[in-house]
């Protein structure tokens, strides 16, 4: 796909992390952005204080002009934007699903960078779906958006290979910056006619819903390897997590050990040292050993609730109790 020169007129609508790099390479790029619409301000951390999403903080100190719509069925919002005269909408990971009557305003219509191969999952948190599924690759869709989720016509795609230890933030990260390089490739294609879009194959479509805190909690009955996964998957939220002494255990890092190890599931064996694969090359790391449904899972960084986070040896220095209890059990 050969770059073209193409200046277009675009109204931008994206909220986390994950949207900032597109914003800012379509900025980068000569692209003149008529507006940034994103999510309000939310309640965030302890306190609750109203935190802005990551895109305000960008488009602020850029200059770009923003709104913060409760909600795009607002019609007067829908006609401001419609007084815009966009070429162009482009969403990434705004949080709303765009209606009819926001889709025809512009002349090239709305691009979303969604964050997975589509028709593979679909929805609000693929990059999670794709790693608890144990995917070798993931990768990031340029969609022509239609009124389904995430059913729209694709105009290009792009893969990576997930990497053994990779956690849903590390991806996230990745595919981000793919997505953004991507979509400066694509759009001038788009509006110039050098692309054509391709249909989604409905029969080969994955769903990955919202993540909610309840995903987040540990069987011990599942396999070491599921429950790495899911260690990964949900880094930075909900967290793996446990209870010990009554108290929610967050595991924030750990590695599969797949045999070598006798015990009930959730019990807790001791620290070991164990050899784990990584990106370049294997490495070792210290971990709290804690038997699974089948082999065991090397927990190398942990949380207790109301403390902070530890590397498995300050925990077991802290918390020597430990060792030889059973994770996920009440106690009197």
């Amino acid at each position: 796909m050969r770059p073209v020169e193409v200046r277009a007129r675009v109204i931008f609508m994206g909220t986390p992390e994950f949207a900032v790099p597109c914003l800012s390479a379509l900025s980068g790029e000569g692209h003149i952005i008529e507006m940034v619409v994103t999510q309000p301000d939310r309640p965030s951390g302890r306190h609750r204080r109203l935190k802005p999403p990551p895109v305000k903080e960008y488009a602020l100190a850029h200059d770009l002009p923003i709104i913060q719509p409760a909600s795009l069925r607002d019609t007067g919002v829908v006609n401001l934007l419609g007084e815009l005269d966009p070429d162009v909408i482009v969403v990434a990971a705004f949080g709303e699903v765009l209606r009819s009557d926001l889709l025809g305003l512009p002349r090239y219509g709305a691009l979303n960078v969604h964050a997975s191969l589509l028709p593979k999952y679909r929805g609000a948190s693929p990059v999670s779906a794709a790693i608890l599924a144990g995917e070798q690759e993931s990768g990031v869709t340029i969609m022509l958006m239609d009124q389904g989720l995430d059913t729209g016509d694709i105009l290009a795609q792009e893969r990576v290979a997930i990497q053994p230890r990779e956690t849903q933030e590390s991806l996230t990260g990745r595919l981000s910056d793919l997505g953004a390089r991507l979509l400066v490739r694509t759009l001038p294609a788009w509006i110039s006619g050098e692309i054509s879009a391709l249909h989604q194959d409905a029969s080969m479509a994955s769903y990955a819903g919202l993540v909610t805190k309840e995903a987040g909690k540990i069987d011990w009955k599942a396999s070491a390897g599921e429950i790495e996964r899911k260690v990964r998957a949900y880094v930075p939220w909900p967290l793996a997590h446990t209870t010990w002494n009554n108290r929610q255990l967050s595991i924030l890092a750990a590695a599969a050990v797949g045999h070598g190890v006798e015990g009930a599931a959730g019990q807790v064996i001791g620290l070991q040292s164990v050899r784990v694969p990584g990106e370049g090359g294997p490495s070792e790391l210290v971990g709290l050993v804690i038997a699974a449904g089948s082999g065991a899972l090397a927990a190398a960084r942990l949380q207790l609730a109301g403390g902070k986070p530890m590397s498995a040896e300050e925990f077991v220095r802290g918390h020597p109790a430990i060792v030889g209890t059973l994770l996920g059990a009440s106690s009197a």
